[in-house]
């Protein structure tokens, strides 16, 4: 308190004595007792309001201490249990749980992982897969800038996720137990089969297989591919001690469309304890026809190369590049992208004017304004020499495809020309301009459709840049491509308008969670954001039919399939106000990643002690691992000094006593007739 609050205080306390005096004291009656009764009641009733009035901050100190954390994360995939060490993993977690010298030194945190981050000692061993990155994020978020010690019981053998050797933070010191039979067993393994999603009709497509020996010595393994019952292809593979690892490709013949299935298997003439390894089932979709798209432009820019791959993501486009004087025949082409087009594009305009073939023009630095307002009459460009950067605002009202905002804002600002563009006919546009923050009427990504023909008009330059944005933020090109992809897939195509799209694989992998995104369309053919989705789910080998709602998403609706078992399986999307329907199919592929170990990856897991200053230990050390961490000077508490401030008028103790105080007083003079 200050020298003020103890001066009013002490003043309170005078003027409480003066009142009380004056007012039974002065000039007191026979009845004296009762007057300092009275004047002590009084005293005590002007003194607590005064107090209240004033009201004082009141300031106490403590100490408090803080134990280090101790982070217990178990892992609870199923490969623990594949591996038989579930009811250790139990034993352990449990057993550090109630280390009575464990709680005495730490506060003890028990979490777990598969392929999320949960709290809790709760397993079941029922994850399809094993995150250890995401336990090791959660951690950093949890315990930002502090020292403490993580025991990690894991086997190690992590399936999604990145390396996480390098995910734990500096100040954490991280001591594995390595869970599962550390005993090399024989094995022979496909570690992974790689091929395209796509194929096309009496095409080979590549298949790259990477297959895997465990042991010391020389083996002779049969490699085979199967579709259906038909052997498509085989070969022996020779290990040896120095060669265990060895990739290579394979042509496979794509003679039916629709989505062909594929067994790949290695089989070793050893018994191995785990076969489960040694098959891959993979699918390819072979469809009849690619799109094939011109890409013109007379000048070289990244743009063109990161256009390119993100066409080419999706095996059914082929782009070919061109300069606009080298054209002669488009007939062959279902898409024209004019990428910065000047006066040298005439040639290849008036060949379009019978062809009228879809295009894209994009515009940048080195573009001909001049000779853009004469090729098209959707937008007016009023542009001066001063270049322009820009960043993209994303349009919730656009409703041609189905285009989630990839977070346009954040991305690396685009070049163009300064100036005013006009738009001269009914446009919807996805993307419009903005600088440092403010909306511009500029468009950046905007599309015409006129009867039959379709164009868009992306306005800026530097959109390789987009591409690697997405690549850093994501370690992967998809968000981009699949933003490509859309364009490109309705500019390729002139069928009409439809009211409900859905989005969706042809196939899957079991113990992947799947997810089907639609979008439903009014008559205006704007977003409905009040529309009831629901879809049925048939299972076409059992029959059985299931039921699931959407749920409301932004920019649409989706609905998740979690635990699916493998097979082929149908459904149908149906809006239940107007009756719209979409049907489809996907394929749920025969693939447990949780069973491919053999035994815990004790190298990765070394590893990580290593790096994190930590150290690895085995089931039968967990003796030695609960003196690691309760090492004498080691995980020191924290003392803090914590001050609480409480306002006097917050005392209730107060308020009772100066209740008690006048209703005395009153009862009193009520007794006694003074009233």
């Amino acid at each position: 308190m200050t020298a003020t609050t103890y001066f009013l205080l002490f003043t309170s306390l005078v003027f409480s004595a003066v009142v009380a005096f004056y007012q039974y004291l002065y000039k007191a009656d026979s009845q004296l007792k009762i007057n300092w009764l009275l004047a002590f009641f009084r005293f005590i009733s002007v003194l607590l309001l005064l107090i209240l009035v004033i009201n004082p901050v009141i300031s106490t100190k403590t100490n408090e201490i803080n134990k280090i954390p101790l982070a217990i994360v178990s892992d609870n995939s199923s490969s623990i249990r594949d591996l038989k060490a579930n009811d250790k993993a139990l034993e352990l977690a449990q057993k550090l749980k109630t280390n009575s010298v464990l709680n005495e030194k730490f506060e003890i945190q028990h979490y777990a992982f598969d392929d999320e981050f949960k709290a809790g000692i709760n397993l079941d061993f029922e994850g399809k897969q094993s995150n250890i990155d995401v336990a090791a994020q959660n951690l950093k978020q949890l315990h930002k800038n502090m020292f403490y010690p993580v025991v990690l019981l894991t086997d190690g053998n992590q399936t999604i996720g990145n390396d996480y050797v390098y995910s734990f933070q500096e100040t954490a010191k991280v001591y594995p137990v390595v869970l599962g039979d550390t005993t090399t067993n024989f094995d022979c393994k496909i570690n992974q089969v790689n091929a395209n999603k796509y194929a096309f009709l009496k095409n080979k497509f590549p298949v790259e297989v990477f297959v895997q020996y465990n042991g010391s010595k020389p083996l002779n393994a049969s490699f085979t591919i199967e579709k259906g019952n038909r052997k498509v292809y085989s070969q022996t593979i020779s290990f040896t001690k120095s060669s265990k690892v060895q990739s290579f490709q394979v042509l496979l013949e794509a003679d039916k469309v629709g989505i062909q299935k594929y067994k790949a298997t290695l089989n070793a003439s050893l018994f191995e304890k785990n076969k489960y390894n040694n098959v891959k089932n993979f699918a390819v979709e072979v469809i009849d026809q690619r799109k094939e798209i011109a890409l013109v432009a007379d000048i070289t820019h990244p743009d063109i190369s990161a256009l390119k791959r993100a066409i080419e993501s999706n095996a059914q486009r082929k782009v070919t590049l061109v300069k606009p004087k080298e054209v002669s025949n488009l007939n062959k082409y279902n898409l024209l992208i004019l990428y910065q087009p000047n006066i040298n594009f005439k040639s290849i305009i008036d060949i379009n004017k019978n062809l009228k073939i879809n295009t894209f023009i994009i515009t940048g630095l080195n573009t001909d304004f001049n000779f853009v307002n004469l090729i098209q009459s959707d937008l007016e460009f009023k542009m001066s020499q001063q270049k322009e950067d820009f960043n993209a605002n994303y349009e919730t009202t656009f409703n041609l495809f189905a285009q989630k905002d990839i977070q346009f804002s954040s991305l690396p600002p685009l070049q163009h020309k300064f100036g005013k563009i006009i738009e001269k006919s009914s446009l919807n546009t996805l993307l419009r301009a903005q600088v440092n923050g403010v909306a511009f009427d500029n468009p950046i990504l905007t599309f015409s459709e006129k009867g039959a023909n379709r164009t868009a008009y992306f306005l800026g330059e530097n959109s390789w840049k987009w591409r690697l944005e997405s690549h850093l933020s994501s370690k992967s090109f998809d968000n981009f491509d699949q933003f490509i992809d859309r364009i490109i897939q309705y500019l390729s195509t002139n069928s009409s308008k439809k009211s409900l799209i859905v989005e969706h694989e042809s196939f899957y992998n079991s113990g992947e969670n799947i997810e089907i995104f639609a979008q439903f369309f009014n008559k205006n053919y704007e977003l409905d954001e009040n529309a009831n989705l629901v879809i049925q789910l048939i299972n076409n080998r059992t029959k059985r039919t299931k039921n699931y709602n959407f749920s409301k998403i932004n920019q649409g609706y989706a609905v998740k399939f979690d635990g699916l078992e493998h097979g082929s399986y149908a459904f149908k999307v149906r809006e239940t106000n107007s009756n719209a329907i979409y049907s489809g199919s996907f394929e749920v592929l025969d693939f447990d990643v949780e069973k491919q170990f053999v035994n815990p990856d004790q190298e990765k897991l070394t590893q990580l002690a290593l790096q994190n200053k930590g150290q690895v230990f085995y089931p039968n050390q967990i003796e030695q691992l609960i003196q690691k961490l309760t090492e004498k000077g080691t995980y020191l508490p924290i003392e803090k000094s914590v001050v609480k401030t409480t306002p006097l008028i917050e005392w209730i103790t107060l308020l009772i006593l100066l209740i008690i105080s006048l209703a005395s007083e009153w009862f009193i003079r009520k007794y006694n007739g003074l009233l």
